[in-house]
């Protein structure tokens, strides 16, 4: 298994063998839901619609306001003031625990810094949730509905992705950091192509040597790559990282990818020579070199946003340093601001002394928050300005509607702040003293850091012997269950010490339970034993000496602890009528029960993103029609009005739907009308969304059909057969076939309904 297959395996939930592999759709225990107050106002349209149930634990939800606020915005904005309210009541309401209020942090700093360990599952309602894969989670940014669920049920539901390697090898120079090496990825796979609703695995010789801030910036623009996640193995550097926490830092599981891991690509950088990288606008892969850049004028510079991690600012400041040692101090200015990511690493950097440097260099500094990157609150660059940004996203309209943004690491930003021009960093770059950089990171204190100790998933099942599926008259009842948890081989332990790494769990083997006699049969009546461990024939034969506890062998087959045959658990609140909260089910429903979709096409290109949809200004909407008049505002402000003439229906080239998390894009296609989007290909976040609000769309790569199909034409969606007809040819055209969990989840009318109806057992009853 590849190291995501095996956090997945871990985490699964009735499986039906001991491993996971590419395309099983799988029921996921979640350790943490996070959200900003952004998307919680969107999710507290959800979590009503839920009838506002009890959270399955308080303890690990995170919320944080980041998005839109800055004391301006807070001090003038009615809609930033509700928008922080709005959380602020829901931490309350629910206990959360770890809830921190504007200007305290961004997201994902915060969480990464203190909370997220190896090996757990992260859902987060932000598309950058994937930084979390920097210390060896699986994180994902999903919208807001599989969030508030998540977050109810302690679950979640997961086809489980194909993935690919990129492989790193060399020693970059001091200097170029997470952002340039992302950049320079960007740079060789493109956007949405290798990475596109997959995993990505960084591997290779050369990240032994990275930082966690560096892997950090890596997994945080996996979402740019249109990657599922990002993620690293856990080692001595995650776990030096860790011991340095106060607490949250003993519960770490280092996976290790297997040998021969299935990837379906690999990709290999060579670091040695990497220059600083920039993006043009309007793509984060439209990537150049620093020397290529150079002297291009600027009206703006800005660091900051959550891919700017500590290491970055302290590097900025002493590029500053170096270029303002003999230049005079400049007053702030509006064109230049920093924006760190939480409190503790404005302290830090406060008793490193590196403020003065920003101030020196005529940077305002602003409180933690997500600032110009999102462009919604009062730091916007204006129609026509040049910005050059640490952040994640150069997109039209990114950092203020006519804006232009270019994309560095913070380094390179200080460097071309000097002169407000593009500039090379490296000059400044070797006048700075690295015992002194490693010093104001605090990377001379190294505590006592623990032993790896590199395991194996335990997956969870039911276990039913050959003797109790047929058993004699008067023998074992026909039915009974030995239930246990399959222990791959390295984690068994025997009288002799551990069993060898080295042979992968298989089917067909021997069972173990921990309370069975060792002479005896399996006792007439036995519901269940105790936990045992599922060991293979190849392992039983050749591990040596039988395991240190006398144990009878049961062979038989892995089955699921929990049978889609068994009664739907009420959740309460949740077992309530199927109608959803705005009444639009009954019409979702009649829409898949065999209704052909017969209407004129809007038609888009690749790479539509999010932002594009329905621009982040307008995402504290949240009611369908407000957003569908808003829908495509910028860029085809015309779009409402066509949808109002027919033309209801999408045909988008690869990549539709790319960027952001934000739900409210689906909510104002719907409020505009459209009935189905046909794509070459979709982002994966948004994807679900349309899942979740039971839209009909379609992937369909044939190019004939792209060819063909023009603005205007009309064509006939049959969602039921996953057909297209060009109506003007009477040519039909097949799309790709949708799981039967996605086509149960439709059919439901979306997932609020569904959780409405089934309840707690939701993904265990609706079929996989």
């Amino acid at each position: 298994m590849t190291l995501t297959q095996k956090v997945l395996a871990h985490h699964a939930r009735g499986l039906t063998r001991p491993w996971v592999q590419a395309g099983d759709i799988v029921r996921l225990r979640v350790d943490w839901t996070i959200a900003s107050e952004l998307a919680w106002n969107g999710m507290d349209r959800t979590y009503s619609a839920l009838g506002r149930p009890p959270l399955h634990d308080p303890g690990r939800f995170f919320l944080a306001v980041d998005h839109t606020v800055d004391p301006v915005a807070l001090a003038n904005d009615p809609k930033a003031r509700a928008l922080a309210q709005r959380s602020r009541d829901f931490a309350r309401e629910a206990r959360v625990r770890h809830f921190h209020d504007a200007n305290e942090t961004i997201l994902h700093t915060r969480f990464y810094r203190e909370l997220v360990q190896p090996g757990q599952v992260v859902i987060g309602a932000d598309s950058h949730t994937t930084s979390h894969g920097g210390l060896g989670a699986f994180a994902i940014g999903l919208g807001g509905a599989d969030v508030t669920a998540a977050m109810v049920l302690g679950e979640t539901w997961l086809e489980v992705p194909e993935a690919i390697a990129v492989e790193y090898s060399g020693t970059p120079a001091f200097g170029i950091g997470g952002k340039d090496i992302i950049l320079h990825t960007l740079e060789r796979l493109g956007r949405n192509t290798s990475a596109l609703e997959r995993t990505v695995e960084f591997r290779g010789e050369a990240v032994r040597g990275f930082s966690t801030d560096t892997r950090f910036t890596l997994a945080n623009m996996t979402a740019e790559l249109g990657g599922l996640n990002g993620i690293f193995e856990a080692d001595a550097v995650t776990l030096a990282w860790l011991a340095g926490r106060k607490s949250e830092k003993d519960a770490a599981l280092c996976f290790r990818a297997d040998e021969g891991a299935p990837y379906v690509e690999r990709h290999r950088l060579e670091l040695d020579r990497l220059s600083p990288r920039v993006a043009k606008p309007f793509s984060p892969d439209n990537v150049r070199s620093v020397e290529e850049a150079a002297g291009l004028p600027l009206h703006g510079c800005f660091i900051g946003a959550c891919t700017t991690t500590e290491e970055e600012l302290v590097l900025a400041a002493l590029v500053l340093e170096a270029a303002f040692r003999e230049r005079a101090p400049r007053p702030a200015v509006r064109e230049r601001l920093v924006v760190p990511g939480d409190l503790a690493i404005i302290e830090r950097m406060r008793q490193g002394g590196l403020w003065a440097h920003y101030e020196r260099a005529g940077f305002r500094i602003g409180p933690p928050g997500c600032s110009m990157c999102l462009g919604v609150a009062s730091e916007r660059a204006r129609p026509g300005e040049v910005w050059l940004s640490s952040q994640n996203r150069n997109y039209e309209n990114r950092m203020g509607q006519g804006s232009l943004a270019w994309l560095a690491s913070a380094a390179t930003v200080a460097a071309s702040s000097v002169d407000m021009r593009i500039t090379d960093p490296r000059p400044w770059l070797e006048r700075i003293d690295r015992e002194r950089y490693a010093r104001l990171l605090f990377r001379d204190r190294t505590p006592r850091v623990p032993e790896v100790a590199v395991r194996e998933p335990e997956v969870e099942g039911t276990f039913i012997p050959p003797a109790v599926a047929s058993a004699p008259p008067g023998g074992v009842p026909a039915g009974s269950e030995v239930e246990g948890t399959f222990i791959p081989p390295a984690m068994l332990t025997e009288a002799s010490g551990p069993v060898p790494a080295g042979s992968r769990s298989a089917v067909e083997g021997t069972f173990v339970p921990l309370t069975q006699a060792a002479s005896g049969p399996v006792p007439a009546g036995a519901s269940s034993a105790a936990e045992g461990a599922f060991i293979p024939p190849t392992q039983v034969a050749a591990s040596g000496p039988a395991p240190a506890a006398p144990r009878s062998v049961v062979e038989g087959t892995f089955v699921p602890r929990h049978p889609a045959s068994e009664a739907v658990s009420s959740m309460g609140p949740l077992a309530v009528d199927g109608t959803g909260a705005d009444g639009r089910e009954a019409s979702v429903r009649a829409s898949h029960g065999g209704t052909v979709i017969r209407a004129q096409v809007q038609r888009f290109g690749d790479h539509v993103d999010t932002d594009a949809i329905i621009p982040g200004e307008f995402c504290h909407l949240t009611d369908s029609a407000a957003l569908g008049a808003r829908c495509f505002a910028h860029v085809r402000p015309d779009f409402a009005a066509r949808a109002r003439e027919g033309r209801t229906v999408i045909v988008a080239g690869e990549g539709w739907g790319t960027g952001s998390s934000r739900e409210q894009a689906v909510w104002a296609l719907q409020g505009a009308g459209i009935r189905a989007v046909i794509a070459k290909s979709f982002a994966f976040i948004h994807r679900r969304n349309l899942v979740n609000e039971a839209v009909p769309h379609l992937v369909l790569t044939d190019p004939d059909f792209h060819a063909l199909v023009q603005e205007g034409d009309t064509v006939e969606v049959d969602p039921g057969t996953a057909t297209v007809t060009l109506v003007s040819s009477g040519r039909r055209f097949a799309a790709a076939p949708v799981s039967p969990l996605v086509h149960a989840l439709q059919s439901e009318g979306g997932l609020v309904p569904a959780v409405r109806r089934l309840g707690r057992n939701v993904f265990e009853v609706l079929p996989a």
